[in-house]
């Protein structure tokens, strides 16, 4: 028993010396896309045009690291404000499948191919989805409405807008400060729990078990598109265990599909998009997810086939390129800024500072909006 816990936490530190660094830097960026670009400036690009607001939204939603529970109320905002639906449903998807965080920890703990793979193929299945929708029905948006957020509980008034920071010094510390004081509070423990989870399974799961289920092909894929869609994951926290499965045999390709599918979807959230989107434009949402999932993990195989790569000798190899002092200084900068969130996540699953249902909210944008998040789970940030 000893032996193993000394294996996960071994293996779990080696993904946390690794992914430390491009963690935070991915967050910063975060928190400065959140003050330099603001949301009615991408909401007024996503109303006009067919197609073009489609591509648009799937490009716009690439870097900003929201999950599939936080980017809800984000997406309802954008329609309130006159965006269409598949300008809706083509952010829906990329904004949680990619992010820069995501994207960075990629670099760090996967290899450059994945790190590509992972932001094309979320544009990919978010275009497809957006226009598939304005293609089947696409009607003129309304006019910016001021209609009460449906992630606020009847009869609560929406709080003014704080005014926007000016100049570039008060805007580098509000990013800075978002970063910090909501950013990765909504993601810690996940990040944590990717982490151990990616050492759980490098220490305890047999190779063979990858090697036979889940080494490739259409088969393998499928398996792990049933597992990922119901699944409960942010994309930052998805990392570490795709890295884990590729060390363990599983095609990178197959990883790939537990990428996209993982962190865009859930089963619980599937009953809000219904009340954003509607029922056809969710089941398109669910289908372009799948079949472009499964289409890129095929592509991605065959590039590795192709180039003569085993996925499992790169992966990991270029966070390790840092120098360990900066590797090891970015862990404890990180530990510092995860104390409080941390301790403030345990007192409130353990009901010292337990709030209601009620008040409680997803993620960082329902907190700018003021919402009662009880429609969307709490988690998966």
């Amino acid at each position: 028993m000893f032996s193993f816990l000394a294996e996960v936490v071994q293996a779990s530190w080696q993904l946390l010396n690794q992914a430390a660094f491009y963690i935070l830097f991915g967050l910063l960026v975060g928190g400065l896309l959140k003050t330099f670009l603001s949301p009615a400036y991408v909401a007024k690009h996503l109303g006009k045009g067919r197609f073009s607001s489609v591509f648009k939204a799937a490009l716009l939603g690439i870097p900003i690291p929201l999950c599939s529970c936080g980017v809800l109320p984000a997406a309802a905002t954008l329609k309130k404000q006159g965006a269409n639906n598949g300008a809706v449903a083509a952010f829906l998807i990329s904004t949680p499948e990619s992010g820069v965080d995501s994207i960075a920890m990629s670099w760090a703990l996967l290899d450059p191919i994945m790190t590509v793979a992972r932001p094309v193929s979320a544009f990919i299945s978010a275009a497809v989805a957006g226009l598939l929708e304005n293609f089947i029905s696409f009607t003129p948006p309304a006019e910016p409405q001021s209609a009460p957020s449906p992630f606020r509980m009847a009869g609560t008034a929406a709080p003014a807008s704080p005014a926007p920071p000016q100049g570039i010094a008060a805007k580098l510390k509000a990013g800075v400060q978002y970063m910090v004081n909501d950013l990765w509070p909504d993601i810690a423990g996940w990040f944590f729990i990717g982490i151990i989870a990616g050492g759980i399974i490098t220490a305890l799961v047999p190779d063979e078990i990858f090697s036979t289920w889940l080494g490739g092909g259409f088969s393998s894929m499928l398996l792990m598109l049933a597992v990922g869609i119901p699944l409960y994951i942010c994309a930052s926290a998805s990392t570490p265990i795709a890295a884990a499965f590729i060390l363990k045999g599983a095609s990178p390709g197959t990883a790939l599909v537990f990428l996209l599918a993982g962190p865009a979807t859930n089963a619980t959230s599937i009953t809000v998009l219904i009340g954003i989107l509607g029922k056809r434009a969710t089941a398109l949402y669910l289908l372009s997810i799948a079949v472009v999932s499964l289409l890129c993990g095929l592509t991605v195989d065959a590039i590795y086939l192709s180039l003569g790569i085993k996925a499992a000798a790169t992966v990991g190899k270029h966070g390790a390129m840092l120098p360990h002092w900066v590797m090891l200084g970015a862990v404890v900068v990180l530990f510092a800024l995860s104390v409080r969130p941390l301790l403030h996540g345990l007192q409130r699953r353990f009901g010292k500072t337990a709030a209601t249902p009620s008040s409680s909210c997803c993620g960082t944008q329902e907190k700018d909006a003021g919402c009662r998040c009880s429609s969307a789970p709490q988690g998966k940030p």
